[in-house]
């Protein structure tokens, strides 16, 4: 996938979280630090109704543009969602998951221990 569409659909995900009020949204370019993706996209939710929405939303307005996940993961339960296009992967989480398992430091930490 080329960098511009990369970004587009990076964008166009970060709107469609924003249009159901997600909250904490962060992106993270990983490019350097694995050769599975190259950004991560997470967002936190406040219930599992609320994370399943913001999903949802994200699925619907990426299939819209013309581009459809390659994988989704966490659906039947909603307290942590991944929704996988290739290059970007984005995690939808509830406000508990987010705080335990805290991806942003997790890469955060790999970032710095590849320098």
């Amino acid at each position: 996938m080329k960098r511009a569409k990369k970004t587009a659909l990076a964008e166009l995900v970060i709107r469609a979280i924003e249009d159901l009020k997600g909250r904490d949204i962060e992106r993270i370019d990983v490019s350097k630090l694995t050769d599975v993706m190259d950004e991560i996209v997470i967002a936190s939710g406040t219930s599992s109704r609320h994370v399943k929405s913001i999903a949802d939303n994200v699925i619907d307005q990426a299939k819209q543009a013309g581009t459809r996940p390659i994988g989704v993961e966490g659906l039947e339960t909603g307290e942590w969602i991944l929704v996988d296009f290739g290059g970007l992967v984005v995690h939808v989480m509830g406000e508990e998951p987010r705080r335990f398992y805290a991806l942003e430091k997790l890469w955060s930490a790999a970032a710095g221990s590849r320098s």
